[in-house]
């Protein structure tokens, strides 16, 4: 009997576009500030929040980190404290983020799958954002709007473990959400690699996009830690499926 497998889709920087939410920041600022590195360092303080959080044994849902880590980098910029009305306005952009062009082919192919090496593709969701966050996205996104039935599962920090992303709690929640003996047959793809390396320090498989065709970036334990690596590399989500199929076929 063919294989089954859990694809465990990140959300943030996989699916939909951290930098999408630049258009929303230039309405507001962009006449006197630069809108796409403002959202760029929207995101790096975002995500070392959610690392000081867990080195710190703390927790505050994502969308605080979010909100948080939006005021710092305003600050950082030199902008004054916006209205509420104002981060009222960015913070429901946020829940509506562009999905990046791959997403639709991923979604028609996890819609109606081809036959397949693969005896059964289960695909969920699997984010640090919180319930509330991926329900709006999925909602409100362009490009995901209406389509998020595919998934047949979300699974969330937020519920029950209250850590993030790259915890191995983090991990073990997954596994245990889908129902699978840890790493079986259970595979992370994610555009972020301090997710790619979690996952693969859990012992999950794990499949990478690379939408900018650099090559794999995270020297943080090279040549210490090789199985750290992705197994998997692609261009875009919608080539997941093929090549975790060819990964399976081949076993490399």
């Amino acid at each position: 009997m063919s294989p089954s497998i859990v694809l465990a889709f990140d959300v943030y920087g996989t699916l939909l576009s951290t930098s999408s939410i630049a258009s929303k920041l230039s309405q507001h600022f962009g006449a006197a500030h630069d809108a796409d590195a403002l959202a760029t360092e929207w995101r790096r303080t975002q995500l070392e929040y959610t690392f000081r959080l867990n080195s710190m044994g703390k927790y505050h849902p994502f969308t605080a980190v979010t909100r948080t880590s939006l005021l710092q980098t305003l600050l950082s910029a030199s902008i004054p404290t916006p209205t509420e009305e104002t981060i009222s306005d960015i913070m429901a952009a946020y829940d509506a983020l562009e999905a990046f062009p791959d997403v639709a082919p991923l979604l028609t192919q996890l819609e109606s799958p081809p036959s397949s090496s693969v005896d059964k593709v289960t695909a969920v969701l699997f984010s640090n954002g919180t319930r509330d966050m991926i329900a709006s996205s999925m909602a409100n996104s362009r490009g995901m709007k209406g389509r998020g039935n595919v998934f047949g599962k979300v699974v969330v920090v937020d519920d029950v473990v209250r850590r993030y992303k790259p915890a191995p709690e983090v991990y073990r929640h997954l596994c245990e959400e889908v129902g699978r003996e840890e790493g079986e047959g259970v595979w992370l793809v994610s555009g972020n690699p301090f997710d790619v390396v979690g996952a693969k320090a859990f012992g999950l498989r794990a499949a990478w996009v690379d939408r900018e065709g650099r090559g794999w970036v995270d020297r943080l334990l090279d040549g210490d830690e090789e199985g750290l690596r992705p197994d998997v590399v692609v261009r875009g989500v919608d080539e997941v499926v093929g090549r975790v199929e060819e990964f399976l076929g081949t076993g490399k």
